[in-house]
């Protein structure tokens, strides 16, 4: 369990430190990059928020708030509360037209930064539990790396970065056509800072 922990958030500040990701979308408030590697596909979206960040953390820190801002997420229960810092997830997204609705188990692992310019951590990665074997009337997924990181700017404000790591068979209509899917990252990128304002 230990061990679990530990690596999901190193995961995470591995996959933000990668060189190589170029940006394919600026707005406003929003900025979105890739990075491809083999068969994977990370994106990672910046997101500039007028709120300060311990409290960013403790909002995107529990899921169970997730499914106010992202469509993707249909239901979401907590299976497990490890510790005060991790809590095992189990998550429904909607069923897409011709496809049964997915579904995930998820470890989520909050840290606070232990020196000034580190950021706030939320990682998160699938587990297996031998209590929720996948069920036939959803297709079980899998989160490879995903999670978000919370830069202070200010004493109100925050830059909060969202990653995530894709193999191209778990996101189908992400691989297959970029351009849509940042479309679909943006409108829940403006969902989650409407939630976070």
């Amino acid at each position: 369990q230990a061990y679990l922990s530990y690596s999901n958030v190193a995961a995470l500040a591995q996959l933000a430190a990668k060189p190589g990701w170029e940006i394919t979308r600026t707005l406003d408030d929003i900025k979105i990059w890739t990075l491809e590697e083999g068969d994977v596909l990370s994106f990672k979206v910046e997101m500039q928020v007028k709120i300060p960040s311990p409290l960013a953390f403790s909002l995107l820190s529990d899921f169970t708030l997730r499914q106010e801002w992202d469509k993707h997420f249909q239901t979401c229960e907590v299976l497990q509360a490890v510790s005060e810092e991790e809590k095992i997830y189990y998550v429904t997204s909607p069923p897409r037209r011709g496809h049964r609705p997915k579904d995930f188990v998820i470890l989520v692992s909050g840290r606070q930064p232990c020196k000034p310019r580190e950021p706030y951590t939320v990682a998160v990665r699938s587990v297996t539990l031998r209590a929720v074997p996948p069920s036939p009337q959803f297709s079980r997924s899998e989160i490879l790396c995903a999670g978000f990181q919370i830069h202070r700017k200010s004493s109100s404000s925050c830059t909060v970065c969202y990653f995530n790591q894709v193999t191209s068979g778990v996101m189908p209509y992400l691989a297959a056509n970029l351009a849509g899917s940042s479309k679909s990252i943006e409108d829940t990128a403006l969902e989650c800072i409407k939630f976070l304002e």
